[in-house]
């Protein structure tokens, strides 16, 4: 009997032990329910309720949804392009005028001097006269053109007996300017075939400003409502192409180029050639500036001329001569008029130490006229030559 009453025991124990490890089990399995219903009971009440918008009203767009569409691979919003630099406005030639007769009136021009010294002697004798004649020579009037101007003048003052200053200087006006011939055509030939642009031609010795004369002469054309195509055929002189073509780019001129040292006639042509294509109305080319006593080289010059000329006729040939230099100058536009047919005169630096005399020797050594002046470093200081303006301008008026 003794083991019936030890299985009756160990069936009681069993029985408690496992009502103890139901009731413990359960428990475990709520405290787990309880630690996981507050974390999404939070992430619940974290997430906005759905908000209705406006039609009208933009949607914004937020930033980890831009993630997730960069991620996905959608387009990014397009660069904007850069802006193309705004191009300069050239000043108008007819104002140009105005502004350098006043420079050169105010310059230190010893042609000037000499008229302003006549006008306020208390009185003109032998003396007087000989002085002026003397710092005429030495402003390169030329000896024969102040011999006739001191004659006209001494005989007129004697003859109507002219001792009014103010009728003096109307006198000397009237004899310095055909001095300086108001007759001469200074108009710029741009004439030309139709599909075909008017060309020029540009020369003269290095540091006359030969190319800056060519970036000024295309301001001013650009101004007049004139499209205009550069030439850099002066291949010979470092960076004279990247000079013009920083002149082209400020009023939107294009400059055809070579690499330095290419045949410059091959580039002028080329020029030409894109000239042509484009239909531009004026291809101004810029030509190697080598010393003018170098034969081979003027040739060369020569050969520029020719070969432009397969493509469309060279209407003007413009030789840029610094006023500075005198005499020197008028030799090197007599070198040059026998190589090429120079049709115009660009004077440069026509102020401060300039001799204005030179616009009248120059003129009556090579039977051509001064077309163009320039009177300072800026980039609008050229302008059309006017005879009257330019005699006012010495004058002092």
């Amino acid at each position: 009997m003794d083991w019936i009453f030890w299985v009756i025991i160990g069936g009681i124990v069993l029985a408690v032990l496992v009502a103890f490890g139901s009731i413990y089990l359960g428990k475990r399995r709520n405290e787990v329910e309880a630690s996981r219903t507050p974390a999404v009971e939070s992430a619940v009440a974290a997430e906005p309720a759905p908000v209705e918008q406006a039609a009208d009203e933009p949607v914004e767009t937020d930033a980890s949804a831009a993630g997730i569409a960069e991620a996905e691979g959608a387009p990014e919003p397009a660069a904007t392009a850069p802006q193309a630099p705004e191009l300069e406005r050239p000043e108008a030639p007819e104002s140009r005028l105005v502004r350098l007769r006043r420079r050169l009136a105010g310059s230190n021009n010893s042609l000037a001097r000499a008229l302003a010294d006549l006008l306020s002697a208390d009185r003109i004798d032998d003396d007087t006269w000989d002085d002026f004649e003397a710092t005429l020579i030495s402003s390169d009037l030329g000896v024969a053109p102040t011999g006739e101007l001191v004659e006209s003048l001494r005989q007129k003052l004697r003859v109507e007996g002219i001792s009014d200053p103010g009728q003096a200087k109307s006198l000397l006006r009237s004899e310095l300017l055909g001095l300086v011939d108001p007759g001469l055509d200074r108009g710029l030939n741009l004439d030309h075939e139709p599909g075909q642009p008017a060309v020029v031609l540009v020369v003269g010795v290095n540091g006359t400003g030969k190319t800056t004369t060519v970036g000024k002469l295309g301001r001013m054309l650009v101004a007049d409502g004139r499209s205009v195509l550069f030439g850099a055929a002066d291949t010979f002189r470092a960076a004279a192409a990247e000079q013009l073509t920083t002149w082209g780019d400020r009023v939107g001129v294009e400059t055809v180029r070579g690499e330095e040292g290419a045949d410059p006639a091959s580039v002028a042509f080329a020029a030409v050639d894109q000239g042509i294509q484009r239909g531009v109305d004026v291809v101004l080319v810029d030509t190697a500036g080598r010393l003018h006593t170098k034969v081979g080289l003027m040739d060369e010059l020569g050969k520029v001329k020719r070969v432009v000329e397969k493509k469309a006729p060279v209407g003007e040939v413009l030789l840029v001569l610094d006023a500075t230099t005198g005499q020197n100058g008028l030799t090197q536009a007599r070198v040059f008029s026998e190589v090429v047919d120079i049709t115009g005169i660009v004077l440069t630096k026509l102020d401060g130490s300039a001799k204005g005399g030179i616009v009248v020797q120059v003129q009556r050594d090579l039977g051509v006229p001064v077309k163009f002046i320039g009177l300072g470093e800026g980039v609008d200081d050229l302008a059309p030559f006017d005879a009257d303006q330019f005699v006012d301008g010495i004058l002092g008026d």
